[in-house]
């Protein structure tokens, strides 16, 4: 037990809570604040910043429990911008004794000959843990409601209350403040972004969201927590994609809905990759994927894009995946980092997979497209539910119907039946993305063709084929061709403005097929 009388404590033993050492006589004497730290905390709570408001309801908490146990409270010190040297100074200067939390300021104190308190950060059973069980993937805290928790798994979840007490402000600083404190001793734990109103944390395996006002209209806490951990081969992939993404899959799309499982199966994919003996780092904001040591995980809010830029490139990963990918400069990074030869794993939110092409196509050529996206993962549930790749070509695109139309097109393709679902192409200055399975005017002209012709020879066939209409007859049916339906066809040709073509097919015998005259009259 300490008998010193003068204890100067500084922000880190303010935050540890140094008033519970107090209350439980393992230090007493008179508590010093230095007015450099009193500025500093003013400072950081007026710009919302989390611990400075913490530190400041410390002071108060020393200045009530001063009253029960009959010692002083005093500022001292003349204001300087390096608080902790001030600290150092002061104690020299009149032979105070330092109470910290931190160890560099333990150990700089103890170089100087400054006597200290240390106190070891406290590792009791944080409340938030209490909260969880094998099922819960978050849990919800807002003053002056029920605490809530989201049960399940993604895609199939429910909410429970687990109180049917109401959480007030006071709860939640209590649980904020243990989760700050904890950072110091948790493994893998650090405050990932701090900004006015919003501080967010990742604890462990735990991701914590923490608002207050004014950025909120109370004091909020959202704390999650991965449910599962799956491998690639839990997904059940079919062969046909696995050597997809074992072989040609470089430029690759994740997306999905919020809660889906998009980050999981980013997370099984990485480390698949790594089993394959590739080189894979991530970008996140915040770090919350849950991976083995051989994976780097970069911090996009602890680096410039510029700086991760040109680590990645000077590291040549073999794959990056880019978690929660948001505004122009993580797709701009994406893009230049693809185009460098490095294979690309981006994580976007979005309703539908054509929903997250689309968000390329406003920063990129469309001749460039092919070469940094080629595969496009859609999660549903925490399943793979589409997978597309996409194909450059040249041609008349659906819809168009002169020859003279053809252009490069990119074909958005379903990996699994190679079905063309969608084309992208630039008419005039803006760049189209068309259904191909339901190209409205396409589909009714057909039809319409089909109708006319199948009244007189009902084995006739009608497709549609660079920029043309394909009426292929039996050959043992070409004698029902006659003038009338000649001039049906001719009708529909000039009022929809197309080229209709008539072609023999194999007749029933099997003969083999021989291309009739455009204009052919029976």
């Amino acid at each position: 037990m300490s008998n010193n009388n003068e204890l100067l404590v500084d922000k880190s033993a303010l935050l540890e809570g140094v008033s519970r050492y107090i209350e439980k006589g393992v230090i007493n004497g008179n508590i010093l604040i230095h007015r450099s730290l009193l500025s500093e905390l003013e400072k950081e709570t007026r710009d919302g910043l989390l611990s400075g408001e913490l530190a400041l309801d410390e002071i108060q908490r020393i200045k009530e429990v001063s009253e029960r146990y009959l010692f002083s409270v005093e500022f001292v010190g003349e204001y300087s911008s390096n608080v902790d040297q001030a600290i150092r100074e002061y104690c020299k200067e009149k032979g105070c004794t330092i109470v910290t939390s931190d160890e560099i300021q333990k150990q700089v104190s103890q170089f100087l000959g400054i006597s200290v308190i240390y106190l070891e950060p406290s590792q009791p059973e944080l409340s938030i843990e209490k909260m969880f069980d094998e099922n819960t993937m978050s849990v919800h805290l807002k003053e002056d409601t029920i605490p809530k928790a989201k049960k399940g798994k993604p895609g199939s979840w429910q909410f429970v209350n687990l109180s049917n007490s109401v959480t007030t402000a006071e709860d939640i600083k209590h649980i904020v403040s243990e989760i700050i404190n904890s950072i110091r001793y948790v493994k893998n734990s650090f405050i990932e972004i701090e900004r006015k109103g919003s501080t967010i944390v990742q604890l462990g395996n735990y991701r914590i969201v923490i608002t207050r006002p004014p950025l909120s209209d109370g004091w909020e806490v959202t704390i999650t927590r991965p449910v599962t951990k799956k491998s690639l081969q839990e997904y059940n992939l079919a062969d046909k994609l696995i050597e997809r993404l074992k072989n040609r899959a470089e430029g690759i799309l994740i997306a999905g809905s919020p809660g889906m499982g998009k980050t999981t199966f980013a997370q099984a994919l990485a480390e698949y990759y790594m089993q394959l003996g590739k080189i894979v780092k991530t970008i996140e904001s915040p770090r919350d994927m849950h991976l083995p040591p051989d994976i780097t995980q970069y911090s996009k809010n602890y680096a410039e894009i510029g700086e991760l830029h040109d680590i990645l490139l000077l590291s040549r990963p073999d794959y990056t995946v880019y978690d929660e990918m948001r505004n122009d400069d993580d797709f701009r990074l994406y893009i230049d980092l693809r185009l460098a030869g490095i294979g690309m794993i981006g994580v976007v939110h979005a309703t539908t997979p054509i929903d997250a092409i689309h968000r390329f196509l406003s920063r990129i050529d469309l001749g460039t497209i092919p070469g940094i996206l080629d595969t496009v993962i859609f999660i549903s549930e925490g399943s793979v539910k589409k997978v597309y790749s996409l194909e450059m070509t040249v041609k008349v695109p659906l819809g168009l119907k002169e020859a003279d139309l053809a252009r490069p097109v990119v074909e958005i393709k379903d990996f699994m039946t190679d079905t063309v679902e969608y084309e992208i192409y630039v008419f005039g200055e803006q760049t189209m993305i068309v259904p191909a399975t339901r190209t409205t005017s396409s589909n009714t002209i057909e039809s319409k063709i089909a109708k006319t012709v199948m009244q007189s020879i009902p084995d006739a066939d009608v497709k549609y084929e660079n920029g043309e209409y394909i009426i292929k007859i039996p050959k043992n049916e070409i004698g029902k061709f006659n003038r009338r339906l000649n001039n049906k066809i001719r009708k529909l040709e000039k009022k929809h403005g197309i080229r209709i073509k008539i072609t023999l097919g194999e007749s029933s015998n099997g003969a083999s097929n021989e291309s009739n005259n455009d204009n052919s009259d029976e």
